[in-house]
């Protein structure tokens, strides 16, 4: 596939108060995930990932989403959003009051990964569409997004060729078809950080052929997610999901290692002239602070070098 010029400008989606703290052995207090979220808001990002509205059991660490969404720092302009991947994560997130979440649905090519992080298979998730869009619109919920989890390879069942990827999101096209819907957006997720240039080009590609905008969200395990962010940026992808200070991971995915940082994504669209609406030396310094929360360096780079 020919490459297109880099885009003028760029979304990025903080995820790190999520998936960054829920990676993590220990719980971090609140009042700390507090701190670090202001600073993100301070330092002008627009839309926070904050929680995950998910089983206390399963991950301690985010047992605190409802105290969080009560105390977070009200911001004009700023997007605060928790993930969810059942019904009754979905309704506890939208009783707080607070999130402005799209209606995403969650999948993967992996059914062992869905089995460990969803407690369902492919089959299971598909049959519960049109439960979610009677859901979506009973909430005015109109803009329906798909993230798909290990879309580039799986701890579990190694490499996952890009025709597997397109055949999922045409079974959810499908499946949204017969209900009258439609796709906005397809988030292509390296959860086991496996992919590498030709993985995201070629996937990128694939799936964009089926019409659907598609967005990034990349890890950092091999080494590669800044340049696997460099190839996107090639390919015109212009919403990425990325982590303060790199910090990340999922709790039910051996190896999983930390998210592109922010900094260095920001960094990185700086010196390629690609607007942000972010400055990278503000972003590093909020993992500078990021860094004191946890206790111990983290896999940035960028804010290491202020």
């Amino acid at each position: 596939m020919t490459k297109n010029e880099f885009p003028r400008k760029i979304t990025i989606r903080e995820v790190g108060p999520r998936e960054g703290f829920q990676s993590l052995s220990q719980v971090v207090p609140t009042d700390d995930k507090l701190e670090l979220i202001r600073a993100l808001v301070s330092a002008g990002v627009k839309e926070i990932e904050v929680t995950s509205f998910v089983r206390p059991d399963k991950v301690p660490q985010l047992s605190d989403a409802e105290e969080l969404a009560r105390r977070l720092p009200a911001h004009a302009g700023v997007k605060y959003t928790a993930l969810y991947l059942n019904q009754r994560g979905f309704e506890r997130a939208e009783a707080s009051g607070v999130f402005q979440n799209d209606a995403w649905l969650y999948t993967s090519p992996s059914e062992t990964f869905l089995r460990h992080n969803n407690n369902a298979g492919i089959e299971d998730l598909l049959s519960q569409v049109p439960v979610w869009a009677s859901i979506f619109s009973a909430r005015q919920k109109s803009a329906l997004r798909l993230m798909i989890s290990n879309s580039f390879g799986c701890a579990y069942e190694g490499e996952i060729a890009p025709k597997v990827v397109v055949y999922i999101v045409e079974r959810y096209l499908s499946a949204l078809a017969s209900v009258g819907l439609s796709l906005h957006e397809v988030c292509l997720a390296d959860t086991v950080g496996m992919a590498h240039p030709k993985s995201i080009e070629h996937c990128v590609s694939a799936v964009r052929s089926l019409g659907v905008p598609v967005s990034l969200h990349l890890h950092d395990t091999r080494g590669l997610g800044i340049t696997n962010s460099y190839v996107a940026l090639e390919l015109g992808i212009t919403t990425f999901e990325t982590s303060i200070g790199g910090i990340g991971g999922c709790p039910f995915t051996p190896g999983a290692a930390g998210n592109v940082a922010t900094e260095d994504m920001v960094y990185l669209c700086d010196t390629l002239g690609i607007e942000t609406g972010l400055a990278w030396r503000e972003m590093a310094q909020v993992a500078r602070l990021a860094e004191k929360i946890i206790g111990r360096p983290l896999p940035g780079r960028v804010y290491k070098t202020i």
